[in-house]
């Protein structure tokens, strides 16, 4: 694990509480194993990270949020779709395949929704041309896949509504 993911996943360790834990474990179900920290504690740990590796360019960010995705566990997973959040307007079209992967990957809408309405959305209204056109084409796609959280995503990217 990088240095950035080690300082991540250890800082949210130390931020967990067992009720927390507890609480979360039962909303989520068993798809995903949770520690226990705040969405704050999971926030600030993010806006640490960044001040502590200033450095990180489009591909460490991406190479960041894939490594914190990679174990099933709530609050790495979240804190993935924070730094994506947060570095938005780094990210490129090609991008949308990997965060394709972590929503057919999610486990649960409270991953998904921010991933589509605070990284997809803004990235693509800013995207033009060429790159805008690809990005469009890959949400019509989600917006037919069979997996109905890529559907999800797809809509709420996009400003259609679904349930």
């Amino acid at each position: 694990m990088s240095e950035a993911g080690e300082f991540v996943d250890y800082t949210l360790q130390m931020e967990s509480t067992w009720e927390r834990a507890e609480e979360a474990s039962a909303r989520l179900g068993e798809a995903l194993k949770v520690y226990g920290a705040s969405v704050g504690a999971v926030r600030g740990t993010i806006r640490d990270a960044l001040k502590r590796y200033k450095n990180l360019a489009h591909d460490e960010i991406t190479a960041l949020s894939s490594e914190l995705w990679e174990q099933p566990v709530f609050e790495r997973r979240l804190a993935a779709v924070v730094l994506l959040q947060t570095k938005v307007g780094v990210l490129v079209n090609t991008d949308l395949t990997r965060i394709e992967g972590f929503i057919r990957q999610s486990g649960t809408r409270e991953l998904v929704n921010p991933l589509a309405a605070d990284v997809v959305r803004p990235l693509l209204a800013r995207l033009e041309g060429r790159a805008k056109d690809r990005a469009e084409r890959v949400l019509e796609r989600w917006a037919e896949d069979p997996d109905p959280e890529l559907r999800h995503a797809a809509a709420l990217a996009t400003g259609a509504a679904t349930s």
